[in-house]
């Protein structure tokens, strides 16, 4: 596609004819026509070049040229996203073995709700990086921050149940994330005192904390000094007292993880089933909302100098005249 950066300029395309038009009304009957240029170039063959038709055709040619130039004429590409600058958003997802739980219902597991859930979130954070964080005895970086929001989605979609260990470890989860986003701040040239400034964790677990080198509250605290604010969710379907006994989710270490929100000035949510997990993502979504759409740029290959390049040698073939006769 062509483009024209500087459309504008072609206004001043019909200046020589302007000033000849000018010049031609000023000047008393018999004078010659004044150019301001001619006496640096006169010779004997281009003393009368101004009155030949060829000389016109010539200049024409060399003033179109320069104004073709002028308005800067471009090669547009096809559009490429442009990276923006929203929010740093790394999710922490736990993997154990109780995520393979149908209890999210119509026989849904507390995973398949949170692969279908979260997906759907992190395909709405247009403009933000986004980050994935798988968790059971430890922890490990699935995705790391990115604006290729497909990919995030597609390795979430890939989680499986036990792949990081049969136990939760919630305060390494965190500490995790604090190390990735310290990392991506160096790469960035601005690490330092609260690396993580103006970035979130979203951790969801079905259990309590039952293993990792951290403790979880410790953990919340650094996350805390460095500026992390985390929101906690916690699955799997309300525990109730049955003629079996208990029934539900009664490992879920609630009082745990609203301290953790409460520390990094969060909140926790408690998502019983997948309608509820849904209205929870869509509340942190106004909470935290996306730093907006998508933007693109249609790379511009400049071409003035084409027509630039040809006037020039133009010019000098002009230049060359002096020295030659016009028929």
């Amino acid at each position: 596609m062509i483009h024209f950066a500087w459309p504008w300029l072609a206004l001043l395309a019909p200046l020589p004819w302007v000033h000849y038009r000018w010049r031609a009304a000023a000047a008393p009957a018999g004078t010659p026509i004044f150019v301001p240029f001619l006496e640096s170039v006169q010779t004997p063959a281009v003393a009368n070049f101004d009155a030949r038709r060829p000389a016109r055709l010539w200049f024409a040619a060399l003033w179109t040229l320069l104004i073709l130039a002028a308005i800067r004429p471009q090669v547009l590409g096809d559009p490429v996203p442009v990276p923006t600058t929203g929010r740093r958003l790394l999710l922490a997802v736990d993997v154990s073995g109780s995520m393979a739980t149908p209890d999210m219902g119509a026989g849904v597991t507390r995973l398949d709700a949170v692969q279908q859930v979260a997906g759907q979130f992190i395909d709405g954070r247009h403009g933000d990086q986004v980050g994935l964080i798988l968790f059971g005895t430890q922890p490990y970086l699935q995705a790391p921050l990115t604006s290729d929001l497909v990919t995030v989605h597609r390795f979430l979609n890939e989680a499986v149940v036990g792949i990081a260990g049969p136990q939760t470890a919630i305060g390494d989860a965190i500490g995790l994330a604090l190390k990735r986003l310290r990392a991506s701040d160096e790469d960035h040239q601005s690490g330092g005192a609260g690396a993580a400034k103006h970035a979130i964790l979203v951790l969801l677990t079905d259990g309590e904390s039952n293993a990792g080198a951290m403790p979880p509250l410790e953990a919340a605290r650094l996350a805390h000094e460095a500026g992390l604010r985390i929101y906690t969710i916690g699955v799997g379907a309300a525990a109730q007292e049955g003629f079996f006994g208990s029934q539900g989710n009664t490992d879920l270490d609630e009082d745990t993880l609203k301290a953790i929100a409460r520390i990094t000035g969060g909140e926790y949510f408690r998502a019983a089933d997948a309608n509820t997990l849904q209205s929870v993502y869509r509340r942190i979504d106004e909470l935290e909302p996306a730093a907006g759409r998508d933007q693109w740029l249609r790379p511009a290959q400049e071409w003035f100098s084409v027509p630039l390049g040809i006037a020039l040698l133009l010019s000098v073939a002009v230049s060359g005249l002096g020295s030659r006769q016009w028929p």
